[in-house]
C-alpha cells in the first residue's frame, strides 16, 4: 500500500469519526430532551431508534438509485456530513417531539450518505488487504458513536445543548476534511446509468448474500447493545451505589463502546486479512453471543465483573463488523460495490429497529437478568451463515 493510501486513511477515519457522533448525539441526552419535549420515558427507545429509521430510508433510496455508483463517493460523503451537523444543531431551536424526532429521522437519512460510503471510498484506496484498513474505519466509526458519551461527561451538568453543539460542529468539520482535504482515490471513477440491474445483482450473488446475512445477524446485537448497556450498567451500579456519580457511568460506557471496540476492529482486522474474514467473524459472533447471555446475571453484584464482561462484549460484538463489508468490496463487482455496501447496511440497520426497541418491552417482562439473551439470537444465526460462507473464499 502506497503512502498516500495511508494519508487518505487518516483522514477518511477522522472525518467518519467526527460524523458519527451524531448518531448518539440525542440518546446519551435522552432523558433531557424528554423533559423538553413533555414525554414519557418510554419513547426513549424511540428517541434511540430514530436515527436508524432515517439510516434505513436513506439506504434503501441510496441503493435503489444506485448513488454511491452513480457519483464521486467524497462529494456525497461531505454533502451528507454538512447536512447532518444542520439538521443536528436544529434541536437546540425545537421544543416539539414531533420535529424533535424528524431532524433525527433526517439526521439518520444524512448519515447514510456517510457511513457506507466512506467505505466504498476506503476500498478504491485499498484495493487489496483491505481488512485492517476497515477495520481502523469501522474503528473511528464506533469511537464516533461513542463520543457524546465522553462529550456529556464535561457538558451535560452545564447544559445538554452543549452535546448537540459539539457533535454539529464536529460533523461540519468532517463535511470540510471530506471535500477540501481529502483527494480521490487514484481510479476513475464512473457514472453509472441508474439501472435497478445492480441491485438484481446483488440478490443474485450467493456469497455475497450469506455474507449479509452474517451481518444481519451482527447488526441484530451490535445497536441494541450499544443502545442499552449504558442504561443496564446505570441501573445495575445505581442498585448498588445510589450516589455513584453520572460521569463514572458515562466513562465506563464510554470506554466500553468506544475505546474496547475500536481496539477490537483493529485487530480484528489484522487476524482476517492473515487467517481469513469468516474465521474471524465466527470467533467474534461466538464470543459476543456468550457475553449476552451472562452478562445480565452480573445485574446488582459484582460491578468489577459487569464491567469486564462489558469491555469484553464491546471489543468483540464489533471486531467482526468491517469485515461483513470487506468481504462485500471483495466479493461484489466494482460497477456495483456501492450499491451492495448500502443494501446491506440499510436492511442491517433496519433489523437494528426491532432489535433496539424489543429490549424495553422483554425487560419489564423477564428484567435485566434475561433480557440481553434475546441479543444472542443474531449472532448465532450469523455463525451458520459465515460456516456456508467459508468454502466460498476458500476457494477465491
Amino acid at each position: 500500500m502506497t503512502k498516500d493510501s495511508w494519508k487518505a486513511l487518516w483522514w477518511i477515519g477522522l472525518a467518519e469519526l467526527m460524523a458519527l457522533s451524531l448518531w448518539f448525539s440525542a440518546s446519551v441526552i435522552g432523558q433531557e430532551l424528554l423533559e423538553s419535549w413533555q414525554l414519557q420515558s418510554h419513547y426513549k427507545a424511540w428517541l434511540s431508534a430514530s436515527v436508524p429509521i432515517g439510516f434505513v430510508i436513506g439506504a434503501f433510496l441510496s441503493s435503489y438509485f444506485g448513488i454511491a455508483d452513480r457519483f464521486n463517493p467524497r462529494k456525497i460523503f461531505a454533502i451528507s456530513a454538512l447536512s447532518g451537523a444542520l439538521l443536528n444543531f436544529g434541536l437546540v431551536l425545537v421544543n416539539s417531539a414531533l420535529l424533535g424526532m424528524s431532524l433525527r429521522i433526517l439526521t439518520g437519512f444524512a448519515l447514510a450518505g456517510v457511513y457506507p460510503t466512506a467505505v466504498k471510498i476506503l476500498s478504491q484506496w485499498f484495493p487489496k488487504k483491505r481488512g485492517l484498513a476497515i477495520g481502523i474505519l469501522i474503528a473511528t466509526l464506533t469511537l464516533g458513536s461513542a463520543l457524546p458519551y465522553l462529550v456529556v461527561m464535561f457538558f451535560s451538568s452545564v447544559e445538554w445543548k452543549l452535546v448537540i453543539i459539539s457533535s454539529s460542529l464536529l460533523a461540519l468539520t468532517s463535511a470540510v476534511i471530506v471535500n477540501w482535504v481529502l483527494a480521490d482515490a487514484p481510479v476513475p471513477i464512473k457514472k453509472q446509468p441508474f439501472s435497478i440491474k445492480l441491485l438484481k445483482k446483488v440478490t443474485n450473488n450467493k456469497p455475497l448474500m450469506l455474507v449479509n446475512y452474517g451481518y444481519f445477524g451482527h447488526m441484530w446485537e451490535l445497536y441494541a447493545m450499544w443502545t442499552w448497556l449504558p442504561i443496564f450498567l446505570t441501573a445495575s451500579f445505581k442498585s448498588q451505589l445510589p450516589q455513584i456519580s453520572n460521569w463514572v457511568i458515562a466513562l465506563i460506557s464510554f470506554s466500553s463502546i468506544g475505546v474496547a471496540g475500536g481496539i477490537g476492529c483493529v485487530i480484528g482486522g489484522l487476524i482476517a486479512d492473515r487467517f481469513g474474514r469468516s474465521r474471524l467473524t465466527i470467533l467474534s459472533m461466538c464470543v459476543s453471543a456468550a457475553c449476552s447471555i451472562l452478562i445480565g446475571f452480573t445485574f446488582g453484584h459484582s460491578m468489577w465483573l459487569s464491567v469486564f464482561l462489558a469491555i469484553i462484549w464491546g471489543i468483540f460484538v464489533i471486531s467482526d463488523s468491517a469485515q461483513f463489508s470487506a468481504a462485500v468490496s471483495e466479493f461484489a463487482d466494482v460497477e456495483y460495490v456501492g450499491t451492495a455496501l448500502t443494501f446491506q447496511m440499510c436492511i442491517g440497520f433496519l433489523i437494528t429497529i426491532v432489535s433496539i426497541n424489543i429490549i424495553p418491552i422483554f425487560q419489564n417482562i423477564v428484567g435485566w437478568e434475561w433480557v440481553f439473551i434475546i441479543l444472542a439470537i443474531g449472532p448465532i444465526f450469523g455463525v451458520w451463515s459465515m460456516i456456508k460462507f467459508q468454502k466460498y473464499e476458500l476457494n477465491q
